[in-house]
């Protein structure tokens, strides 16, 4: 395990869309990292856009709708994200942990956050539930990759 092999699998569990269901089989299948090396790694990565997701979203989204085509994208994305959110709006924080739970596209820590931003839960009990639930998709995507289990061919 070298320092770039870490800062991999920290940068895709960091990112949108793929998040730790990319970056635990990466970890596990592509660099041979143990698993509880390759969960932990993941769920740090993924965590680490969180609080500036919940904390700055609103000012960034304000800035960013100035221009034509990125405001008809955010609208597009709010909008789809206020559709999936239905189980968090009715559930709150134990909906929103397990939103981000369930490791399938579009519900995961990124849309859990900004899913929790545009329902107005608080900072604590929005980050205590994705907390919670990114742990939970962690461990289900690291036992689903080491039982070969996964949709990623990396081979």
């Amino acid at each position: 395990m070298d320092i770039y092999n870490i800062l991999v699998v920290l940068g895709i569990a960091a990112s949108p869309i793929a998040e730790l269901r990319a970056a635990i089989p990466v970890a596990i299948i592509q660099y041979d990292f143990p698993w509880h090396y390759a969960l932990l790694l993941a769920v740090i990565g993924n965590l680490l856009p969180v609080p500036f997701i919940l904390l700055f979203l609103d000012a960034i989204t304000r800035f960013l709708s100035r221009v034509g085509f990125l405001k008809r994208f955010l609208e597009w994305l709010f909008e789809r994200t206020r559709r999936r959110g239905r189980v968090i709006e009715r559930y709150e924080r134990i909906g929103l942990a397990l939103f981000v739970a369930v490791p399938l596209p579009f519900t995961g820590a990124w849309t859990g956050a900004l899913a929790a931003v545009l329902l107005g839960l608080r900072f604590k009990h929005a980050m205590l539930s994705i907390v919670i639930g990114v742990i939970i998709a962690g461990i289900v995507v690291t036992c689903a990759t080491v039982l070969g289990w996964t949709v990623f061919r990396l081979e």
